[in-house]
């Protein structure tokens, strides 16, 4: 527990999903992820950041052994935010929290024993993404996001709107040099 708290808090030696970057930009660069299976849960609310930290906790019970096999699972980077607005300014969202499943749990990973924890296989696809630094939150990933759109518009890329990502790579604990992303899915129309 202690290895997965470290890992988790300091984010050193966690494992990362791969990728093929197809191009980088000024201010965004494009990647293609492969088919992976992701830990994921959803959680339905008019917040982000409450939302995302309940999702995180219901995940770091998976990794602790809340799963079939009782096993503990590696911590990975990124925790990534799938979020689906609402119809309506006052309307509920959905943000479904993900961990990468490591290498070695790819091909078979141990099933969830919580109803709201599932194992999500992701297609491979491409996403635009834009980097940035700092300690994420909804405000800030909301104004990265609208760079990451005045950019591909002004480049003329198709990408959707709907839903979106938000990516962070580190504990709450690293102060300095923090990476976080928000991903917008390239339109292949």
């Amino acid at each position: 527990m202690l290895k997965t708290l470290g890992q988790a808090f300091f984010s050193t030696g966690l494992q990362h999903p791969t990728f093929t970057p197809q191009e980088s930009k000024g201010d965004y660069e494009i990647r293609t992820y492969p088919t992976t299976k992701w830990i994921s849960t959803a959680v339905i609310s008019m917040e982000e950041d409450p939302a995302l930290g309940l999702g995180f906790r219901r995940l770091f019970k998976y990794i602790q052994g809340a799963n079939e096999k009782k096993c503990k699972v590696e911590m990975t980077a990124p925790v990534s935010c799938k979020i689906e607005p609402g119809a309506g300014p006052a309307c509920e969202s959905t943000f479904t929290v993900s961990f990468y499943v490591p290498e070695e749990n790819q091909a078979d990973p141990p099933k969830p024993t919580e109803a709201d924890v599932f194992i999500e296989s992701r297609s491979e696809f491409t996403v635009f993404v834009r980097t940035y630094g700092g300690f994420a939150n909804s405000q800030n990933s909301r104004e990265e996001l609208l760079k990451l759109i005045e950019s591909l518009n002004k480049d003329g890329m198709k990408f959707k709107e709907a839903p979106y990502y938000r990516a962070g790579y580190n504990s709450p604990f690293k102060l300095t040099n923090r990476t976080n992303e928000v991903w917008l899915i390239k339109d292949e129309e």
